[in-house]
C-alpha cells in the first residue's frame, strides 16, 4: 500500500517499541472492553434491526458518533482540525477504515445470517498481520502464527454449523471478506501516516469522511424510518450502537492501533464474534452448544499466546517439574 504523504512516518503517534511483542495494559484493558462492547452490540444490532433499515442504521451511527467524538475533542479543548498535510491519508484511511466495513459488511449481512456473515468479517486479523508483515516490516513471529492458528479454529467451529448455507450466499461471503480485507487495510494504514493529532478527533474525523459516501450509498437506497413508529426497545438499542460502539469503542481501537503493533492489535479482536455468539444466547435466547464452547476455548487459547507477555510462558515452563 503506497504512503501518498512523502513526510509520513511509518506510526501514528505513541508507538510500540523496535521489536515489541506484546500489547501494553492499557491496551489490554482496552481490548477487553472492546471484546465486551463490541460483542454484545450484535444481539443488540439485530434488535435495532428489526424496525430499522441496515443502511439508515448504518449512516445515523457513523454521523452521530463522529459528530459526538468531535465534540467531545473540541470540549476537551483539543486542537481537533486537520492540517493540509494529512488531508489526503485522512481521507483514503477513512473510506477502507469506516466506509468500506460499514458498507461492504452491510451488503453482506443483506445475504447472510447476522451471526454467522460477522464471523467471516473478522477474519480480519489473518490480513491485517499479512499487510503488518508486509508495509510496516512486522515480524510474523511463531507466536503470532501460533495465536491466528487458533482463533480461525475458533471462528471455524463456530460457522461449521451453518456452512452449507454460508456457501450457499457467495455474494455475501465475498462482501464480508471484502469487509474484513477494508478494515485491515485502514488498520496497518493507520500506523502508516504520522497523523499529529489527537485520537478522539482523529476518529471523529474518519466518521465524518465516511459520512459522506455513507450518506450518498443511504440516499440512493432510500432512508424510510419514522422516529414515532419505532418501539421503545429499538430506541434503546439504537441509542446503545451509536453511543458505545460508534464512539468510546472506536475511540478505544483507534488507541490501541496507535500505540500497539498492528498484527496484535488485530489478533486482539478474535474475541468479539465469540461474544457476539455468547450475549446473543443471553439478549435473544440463542442457543449455545458445543460449536460455541469450542470457539471459546480456542479463541481464549489464541489470545492468551499472542497477548500474554513472553515471560508468563517461560516462567510456566521453568516451574513444571
Amino acid at each position: 500500500m503506497a504512503d501518498p504523504n512523502p513526510a509520513a512516518a511509518p506510526s501514528s503517534g505513541p508507538t510500540p517499541a523496535p521489536g515489541q511483542e506484546t500489547v501494553t495494559l492499557k491496551g489490554l484493558i482496552l481490548l477487553a472492553l472492546l471484546m465486551v462492547f463490541w460483542g454484545i452490540n450484535w444481539p443488540i444490532m439485530k434488535i435495532a434491526l428489526t424496525e430499522i433499515p441496515v443502511v439508515t442504521f448504518r449512516v445515523a451511527c457513523v454521523w452521530f458518533g463522529g459528530i459526538a467524538l468531535l465534540s467531545a475533542s473540541a470540549l476537551a479543548r483539543q486542537d481537533f482540525m486537520p492540517s493540509k498535510r494529512i488531508l489526503v491519508p485522512l481521507v483514503l484511511v477513512s473510506m477502507v477504515n469506516v466506509a468500506g466495513w460499514q458498507i461492504f459488511s452491510a451488503t453482506g449481512l443483506t445475504y447472510l445470517p447476522a451471526g454467522r456473515g460477522v464471523i467471516i468479517a473478522f477474519t480480519m486479523p489473518i490480513w491485517a498481520s499479512l499487510l503488518a508483515s508486509f508495509f510496516l516490516n512486522e515480524a510474523f513471529t511463531k507466536r503470532k502464527v501460533t495465536g491466528l492458528a487458533f482463533g480461525v479454529a475458533g471462528l471455524a467451529a463456530l460457522i461449521a454449523p451453518d456452512l452449507g448455507g454460508v456457501l450457499a450466499a457467495p455474494e455475501g461471503v465475498l462482501a464480508m471478506l471484502a469487509a474484513a480485507l477494508s478494515w485491515a487495510m485502514g488498520t496497518v494504514y493507520l500506523k502508516r501516516v504520522d497523523w499529529n493529532m489527537p485520537t478522539l478527533a482523529l476518529t471523529g474525523w474518519q466518521m465524518i469522511v465516511a459520512g459522506i459516501p455513507l450518506g450518498i450509498w443511504g440516499a440512493v437506497q432510500g432512508f424510510d424510518v419514522s422516529l414515532g413508529s419505532l418501539s421503545p426497545i429499538v430506541i434503546w438499542c439504537a441509542a446503545y450502537a451509536i453511543i458505545v460502539p460508534m464512539t468510546f469503542s472506536y475511540w478505544a481501537w483507534m488507541t490501541v492501533v496507535r500505540t500497539s503493533p498492528a498484527a496484535l492489535a488485530a489478533i486482539g479482536t478474535l474475541g468479539i464474534p465469540v461474544m457476539g455468539v455468547l450475549s446473543g444466547a443471553v439478549i435473544l435466547g440463542e442457543t449455545i452448544g458445543l460449536p460455541e464452547i469450542s470457539a471459546l476455548l480456542l479463541v481464549s487459547v489464541g489470545l492468551a499466546v499472542v497477548l500474554l507477555p513472553k515471560d508468563v510462558f517461560s516462567k510456566s515452563k521453568s516451574s513444571a517439574p
